[in-house]
């Protein structure tokens, strides 16, 4: 994520399709709000050895996502910009190829907003339902 263009990731976090599925975004994404998510996650690779990534598909950012700590457990990130919703599914898999197989992860668990409905491809890729949790109200 440090090596994209701030603007673009400013963007893609304003877009308000993807806010639509962000529940806990509140308020300015702006640069500074930028730096300090963007910092966040490089912290992540520093303490744990991995975290999410940028995707960029022809030169330009199509989304940032991978595996980070959550609570002691392994979270599935995946923020796509609107035109790239279809490659969703292809970085799932190597997302989780990437957790099961290098990383060694024994599950990862997913937590979606109430917003996404459709869950289909989510299924597909073994995840079950397993309750419903509130965060940060």
């Amino acid at each position: 994520l440090s090596e994209v263009d701030p603007a673009a990731l400013v963007a893609l976090m304003n877009d308000p399709r993807v806010r639509r599925h962000m529940p806990l975004a509140r308020g300015a994404f702006g640069l500074a709000e930028c730096a300090r998510f963007v910092a966040a996650k490089e912290r992540l690779w520093a303490e744990h050895g991995y975290g999410p990534w940028a995707f960029v598909v022809d030169d330009a950012l199509a989304g940032w996502g991978g595996v980070q700590p959550d609570g002691g457990e392994m979270d599935l990130a995946l923020v796509l910009h609107p035109r790239h919703w279809g490659i969703g599914p292809a970085l799932q898999g190597g997302i989780l190829a990437h957790a099961f197989d290098t990383l060694g992860a024994g599950s990862v668990v997913a937590l979606l907003p109430p917003s996404r409905t459709r869950v289909a491809a989510m299924r597909r890729a073994g995840f079950v339902a397993d309750g419903e949790v509130a965060v940060a109200g």
